[in-house]
């Protein structure tokens, strides 16, 4: 069971293998994080999010978690205002 809350019909193929992935990380933590953001934003994400989103996606678990927590500061190398709303969005109770 993957937990995502939202189909992947009406995506196109980058944005159903990147739905995909958000859901099939290493931890549940993870999995919760990135899913449940690609659930509400997959469909709307500009190309050059979705690049950034991509990049996202090849960090380690536990680095994006405590990033996305508050629990560690974010690189500045992975700043980015994608990361910024991934952040707020989990803050304001992942609602919508």
């Amino acid at each position: 069971m993957t937990g995502s809350t939202r189909s992947s019909e009406g995506l196109n193929e980058r944005r159903r293998r990147l739905l995909f992935r958000s859901w099939h990380r290493g931890i549940r933590e993870a999995d919760l994080l990135l899913g449940r953001f690609a659930d509400a934003h997959i469909a709307h994400l500009s190309d050059s999010d979705l690049d950034t989103y991509e990049r996202l996606l090849d960090v380690p678990d536990h680095d994006l978690y405590v990033w996305v927590t508050g629990e560690a500061a974010i690189p500045d190398a992975y700043r980015s205002d994608l990361l910024d709303r991934i952040v707020r969005y989990h803050a304001e109770g992942a609602q919508r």
